[in-house]
């Protein structure tokens, strides 16, 4: 069913709000997904803050031409069947998304994506931050490097005293 001009005005609105919010608006073909495929990885995406949509080509290049710092974007890779995964609070979570549903629905294919400053960067670049730890993984492996000098420290002075405490014992027998 054909949108109305007022609800055309609607989607391009909400589509400049999400591309203003996006650290990073990754762009895929989806040529060949079930509806069901589709729902499923609307929920897998949503659960890491991550929105799909859906919308014509030439709804989001107007979108994109209503963002400031967007408007200097070559777009002329927008074509086809293709899906916008917006994340307004990390970069590379859209990418994990899309790219661990295409392990299972492998006709999803990677187009690029729309940085926050502007830039469009290629598929393989976005496979490649697909690939990166999420940011949970990286703030524990964080922490983990900073705790590890306390506990070898708290190790170390743990078996000091216990040396201390069976040399008292030795001495006593």
């Amino acid at each position: 069913m054909a949108l109305t001009k007022e609800q055309k005005i609607t989607v391009v609105a909400e589509l400049s709000e999400l591309l203003k919010q996006s650290r990073m608006t990754v762009v895929a073909e989806y040529r060949g997904i079930t509806v069901k495929s589709m729902q499923s990885l609307r929920r897998e995406a949503k659960a890491n803050g991550t929105a799909i949509k859906v919308v014509k080509n030439r709804l989001v290049k107007q979108a994109i031409n209503n963002v400031d710092t967007l408007k200097g974007i070559d777009v002329d890779s927008l074509k086809g069947q293709l899906l916008y995964a917006f994340n307004a609070t990390d970069e590379v979570a859209p990418a994990k998304a899309l790219s661990d549903f295409s392990k299972n629905e492998p006709s999803l294919q990677f187009i690029g994506a729309i940085t926050s400053e502007g830039l469009f960067i290629s598929a393989d670049d976005v496979k490649a931050l697909a690939g990166l730890p999420g940011k949970n993984q990286l703030i524990a492996g964080i922490i983990n490097t900073l705790q590890s000098p306390v506990r070898n420290t708290m190790s170390a002075l743990n078996g000091n005293l216990h040396g201390y405490l069976q040399a008292i014992e030795a001495s006593k027998a």
